[in-house]
């Protein structure tokens, strides 16, 4: 077989060093209050600062406001479902700190990556065994005839 053909044979995956089951603590968005009232305002959160308000005053059944304690688990935070945590790469370059992390972290290619650099990111991540979350993306399949 010829070394391309090897090389799509024999794909070298690294398993993932963390496996301890994340756990969400609230996944719902803290809306800003009166964000479901008026039109003008809109939902994205801000702190509530008027004398009476009732949320800043965390009155029973009023919505909840964000604090320190809805924090998730340090080891899991920013940790993917299959295992690494991202790492963004916008060169070749960008894949060596990687090489020997690649069971803790995983490539993603930059949205501003030109297509044959993206091929040249994607062959060196082969190559070093380096998990890309996007390696499709912006490369079109070339059927030659």
């Amino acid at each position: 077989p010829t070394p391309i053909a090897l090389e799509k044979m024999v794909r070298i995956v690294a398993r993932p060093v963390n496996k301890i089951p994340k756990e969400k603590k609230y996944t719902k968005q803290f809306k800003r209050h009166h964000s479901d009232r008026y039109h003008r305002i809109a939902t994205s959160w801000r702190q509530p600062k008027g004398i009476d308000n009732a949320v800043r005053r965390e009155f029973k059944g009023n919505q909840l406001m964000p604090n320190i304690g809805y924090r998730n688990n340090k080891k899991t935070r920013h940790v993917e479902r299959d295992g690494p945590k991202r790492f963004l790469v916008f060169n070749v370059a960008d894949l060596m700190p990687l090489m020997m992390n690649n069971r803790r972290y995983s490539a993603e290619i930059a949205h501003s990556v030109s297509a044959p650099k993206r091929r040249a990111i994607l062959k060196k991540a082969n190559q070093l065994a380096i998990k890309v979350t996007n390696k499709d993306a912006r490369l079109k399949k070339v059927e030659h005839e």
